[in-house]
């Protein structure tokens, strides 16, 4: 009675794996993270560089020891994360763990982390019904094997909103702001679904580094 429909072309979907993603075969497999050379701090495209891009070369300080980004948020990839965000495409959320994964299982730094979630904001929840983070990482816990650990350690306060302000202020914004409960842990991996200026990121990652994590690591979906 109610078929069901690609998220991003609306064609039927026909076999369980269409249907456990959201996504018909073709759009899934032209959901592919672009085949270009990322800065090895940022994570971000390279255009003429080597190795480190130029804001990065430049002296743009990181708490982090590494990001990993792996969709641009324009076109399709903005379409996609809107369905999954703000119209709660839940199917959706499978797809994107198992890209988390592909990382999480390519890169040895990454095997023995625990996982980390941006803190949403307060109210945030109440506002929206849901934290499309914390769902994301449920089914990423309940898909990996072996199965990964999150640890929900950083808290928010609450602050202005993010989206109306540059870097500068984003970093300025954020501190104090973002607070640790219980002990980092020694390797984390903190994962957001996108990154814009990367204040939040780094405000996250200096936390844990100020108590007690050795490598902090970090992974977003769509990078703006």
């Amino acid at each position: 009675m109610f078929p069901a429909v690609c998220t991003l072309c609306e064609n039927s979907l026909i076999t369980s794996s269409e249907i456990k993603y959201g996504l018909c075969l073709k759009c899934c497999e032209a959901l592919l993270p672009e085949e270009k050379n990322r800065c090895n701090l940022c994570g971000k495209p390279l255009v003429s560089e080597k190795e480190i891009c130029i804001p990065c070369r430049n002296g743009q300080n990181h708490s982090y020891d590494r990001l990993w980004v792996i969709f641009p948020y324009t076109g399709k990839y903005r379409t996609l994360l809107k369905q999954y965000k703000f119209s709660k495409n839940l199917s959706l959320a499978d797809f994107f763990a198992e890209k988390i994964l592909e990382i999480i299982y390519e890169n040895p730094v990454l095997k023995d982390a625990v996982i980390i979630p941006v803190p949403p904001r307060p109210g945030k929840i109440k506002n929206s019904g849901w934290d499309q983070v914390e769902y994301l990482l449920k089914r990423l816990k309940k898909i990996s094997k072996p199965c990964i650990s999150v640890f929900r350690c950083l808290k928010r306060k609450k602050s202005k909103i993010q989206k109306r302000l540059d870097r500068t202020e984003r970093l300025k914004n954020l501190k104090g702001r973002i607070f640790m409960q219980g002990n980092a842990p020694k390797i984390a991996l903190i994962i957001d679904d996108v990154i814009t200026t990367g204040s939040t990121m780094e405000v996250c990652a200096s936390v844990l580094k100020e108590n007690g994590a050795q490598e902090v690591y970090g992974l977003c979906l769509f990078y703006d």
